[in-house]
C-alpha cells in the first residue's frame, strides 16, 4: 500500500503490516477522541516510517492512507478521522 504522511511525501507499506497499523490507528483515535493531546502523538507516523520505503521525491502515485503531518495538533487529527478512522479495514 502507499501511505502520504503529509508534508513528507509517501511510502510504499507491505500490506501485511495492515493489521499492526490499524491497532496504532485506533489507539490515535482513541486519544483524539478523549482530547489526550500527549497520547495521540505520532506512534503511527513513527511505525509507518520505519515499516515504509519512501517513493522517488518526483513519483506521484494514488495513496491508499494520508496520516497527518508530524506536527499536527488533535483538531487537525480529528479533522482527518472519519468512518473507519485512517487505516482502511
Amino acid at each position: 500500500m502507499i501511505v502520504r504522511i503529509l508534508g513528507e511525501g509517501q511510502l510504499q507499506v507491505d500490506d501485511s503490516a495492515t493489521d499492526e497499523l490499524n491497532v496504532l490507528d485506533a489507539a490515535l483515535e482513541k486519544a483524539v477522541n478523549a482530547g489526550d493531546e500527549r497520547a495521540f502523538r505520532p506512534a503511527l507516523l513513527d511505525r509507518v516510517r520505519s515499516l515504509g520505503s519512501p517513493l522517488a521525491e518526483d513519483a506521484i502515485e494514488p495513496s491508499d492512507l494520508i496520516l497527518p503531518y508530524a506536527d499536527a495538533d488533535l483538531e487537525d487529527v480529528r479533522e482527518l478521522i472519519t468512518g473507519e478512522g485512517l487505516i482502511p479495514g
